[in-house]
């Protein structure tokens, strides 16, 4: 049974190796973590399941990022992981609404801060 505080998390990352290693971190930080190889698949889980953030790599062979990011339009706080860092993409991710652009291999406290912090942004103000 899972805590209806547990922050629910996305992963979107073509590379295995990343995803392993980032559902382990967000787990030891007591994330509920939902792993995508693909924007696709992802995509057609969001239809069912709205996770609180989403964890997305820009450079994928099938869906870009930025793919997956023009089909949200802004319905979810998200964080940008890339190892194909450029000044476009990063201007590009942060105006598409992204909480942190950061470049791998992304720093553990760094990502998990990130991950709350685009959450609380997206969150109404208090009364």
């Amino acid at each position: 049974m899972t805590s209806p505080c547990q922050l629910v998390v996305a992963i979107v990352d073509d590379e295995e190796s990343v995803r392993r290693a980032l559902e382990r971190l967000l787990r030891s930080a007591g994330m509920i973590v939902r792993v995508f190889a693909t924007g696709s698949e992802f995509l057609e889980d969001f239809q069912n399941s709205r996770p609180d953030c989403l964890v997305i790599d820009l450079h994928m062979p099938e869906m870009s990022g930025f793919e997956i990011m023009g089909r949200l339009c802004g319905r979810l706080p998200f964080v940008v992981i890339t190892g194909q860092d450029s000044p476009e993409a990063e201007m590009r991710s942060v105006g598409a609404g992204a909480g942190a652009y950061l470049r791998k291999p992304v720093n553990d406290l760094v990502l998990i801060e990130a991950i709350r912090s685009a959450i609380a942004r997206a969150l109404p103000p208090a009364f």
